[in-house]
């Protein structure tokens, strides 16, 4: 038996990566333990500085583990950087549904196979779709992920069926583009598995991670609205509000069609991303990004400095000077920042349904934050007395 540490840098897909490998090695029959013998480290390259991040967490992992295994977005984009890091780490560049299989081979099977194992958290990411077909001209991501495919859904309702039976009051559907599921088959799309989801008994609570703003349909709204178990919260990427530089990024939307599909949804908590400093973005454009986060009533804007990623059609362009990005990413995180704390100070007297999800600590059916004391894994009902900077305060 061999024990084994998981770590991964990146968005929820990249979490969900990760914990496939630990279930697998789990079934395998190995035991989970920081000071472990294997280390698996599934990396991010969405930026040049989440590339140095993964380096960094392998190198680390290298001086406390017998073996470590470099998986994920960073290992199939740049496998190289990861070269000299220490003879005892091993890059696996494979399609993420093929990983587990590949890991778990290397750290080779033993006989005690266990039951399925049971996560450590109350909710579960379930990747239905992975994969993209689009041509966004700064996204590295149909090199790393290939494109669109999607998880036939009687797979999906059956794992959300055995996380639910596992414990799990929330499930967040995560893919790269989920947008595009489709079990064709079948006759699902998103909003289908959304209702059939949701339904399942003991589920108390559904979220997706992300839809861009083009899937943002009226059948699909009308899922979430009638879906009782349905967080309200949506993150939508934005990525610029100028319309030039949406064009240059290549993406399918204007400012004004995502605002258009975002109006009316007010009962739903926005967040977004959004890239600062793309090439040829000068402070119009920027402004026009600040103007529309805030006409949408986005409360949340994830930010990211543009870096150019190789393999793309921008890889040789950065013509934003990096102080200029900085002190732009600044002024857009203050909005953002401004933005969640009137949300929050409206909810002070309100009445909320919080799922805590750690000691002190847990979300709303918005997905805001609170600061509530309550048993892990618990829905609560509380009211807001006060807002801090880590969240609300419950009565």
């Amino acid at each position: 038996m061999a024990s084994f540490s998981v770590r991964f840098l990146g968005c929820k897909v990249s979490h969900t990566d990760a914990q496939e490998i630990r279930d697998r090695l789990l079934r395998d029959g190995h035991q989970e333990d920081e000071t472990a013998d294997v280390a698996i480290v599934n990396t991010c390259c969405v930026t040049n500085e989440a590339v140095r991040k993964s380096r960094q967490a392998a190198a680390r992992a290298a001086r406390t583990h017998r073996r470590v295994y470099v998986t994920g977005c960073g290992a199939n984009l740049a496998g190289d950087a990861f070269a000299g890091v220490a003879p005892n780490v091993t890059v696996i560049r494979r399609p993420s549904e093929a990983t587990p299989d590949v890991v778990a081979r290397d750290v080779g099977a033993i006989g005690c196979v266990q039951a399925d194992s049971r996560l450590d958290r109350v909710r579960a990411f379930l990747k239905i779709q992975d994969g993209c077909s689009f041509s966004c001209s700064f996204c590295v991501i149909p090199f790393v992920r290939g494109a669109s495919r999607s998880r036939a859904a009687s797979a999906v309702l059956a794992e959300a069926r055995r996380r639910v039976a596992q414990g799990h009051r929330e499930l967040v559907l995560t893919g790269i583009n989920l947008g595009c599921y489709r079990d064709r088959e079948a006759g699902y799309g998103l909003a289908r598995l959304v209702r059939e989801v949701g339904a399942l008994p003991g589920l108390a609570r559904l979220r997706l991670s992300s839809i861009e703003i083009n899937h943002v349909g009226e059948e699909l709204v009308r899922a979430l609205r009638e879906t009782p178990t349905v967080s309200r919260h949506l993150h939508v990427p934005l990525q610029s509000g100028d319309d030039e530089v949406l064009r240059a990024m290549g993406r399918r939307y204007s400012s004004d069609t995502y605002l258009r599909r975002l109006a009316g949804l007010d009962e739903f908590n926005l967040t977004t991303d959004v890239i600062v400093g793309f090439p040829g973005e000068d402070e119009r454009a920027f402004a026009n990004t600040l103007s529309v986060v805030g006409t949408a009533g986005i409360t949340k804007a994830h930010v990211f400095p543009y870096s150019p990623r190789p393999g793309t059609v921008t890889a040789a362009e950065d013509t934003v000077p990096p102080a200029v990005k900085k002190e732009r990413s600044a002024r857009l995180r203050e909005a953002s920042h401004v933005a969640c704390l009137e949300r929050w100070r409206g909810k002070i007297g309100r009445v909320d349904l919080v799922l805590v999800d750690r000691p002190g600590r847990g979300y709303g059916d918005d997905y805001s934050p609170w600061l509530v004391d309550g048993p892990v894994g618990e829905l609560v009902s509380v009211r807001g007395a006060g807002v801090t900077d880590e969240g609300i305060l419950a009565a």
